[in-house]
């Protein structure tokens, strides 16, 4: 089971934030981001979207309709398990 421990993170210049991404074995994916302007990166939080078979951000999943922000790296782990468990 891949944890928030697990993810790299990599610096984005061109955007102005750090990022990490993995794809699952059931398809899906996630991206976590944090940086000046996502949800809860002044305040040292991630933002979370979860990314389809295609890598792409989907907003249809049973564990979100949406990107998630403010979380915390429990927070993302357990968003994480969620999407790993679909």
């Amino acid at each position: 089971m891949i944890t928030f421990n697990d993810l790299e993170f990599k610096q984005d210049i061109q955007r102005g934030l750090n990022a990490a991404r993995v794809m699952f074995d059931n398809g899906y994916g996630v991206s976590v981001i944090i940086g000046p302007h996502t949800y809860g990166g002044e305040d040292g939080l991630y933002e979370l979207g979860v990314l389809g078979k295609d890598g792409k951000l989907t907003y249809d999943t049973p564990v979100t309709d949406d990107v998630e922000g403010y979380l915390t790296e429990e927070g993302v782990t357990e968003f994480l398990k969620q999407i790993q468990n679909l």
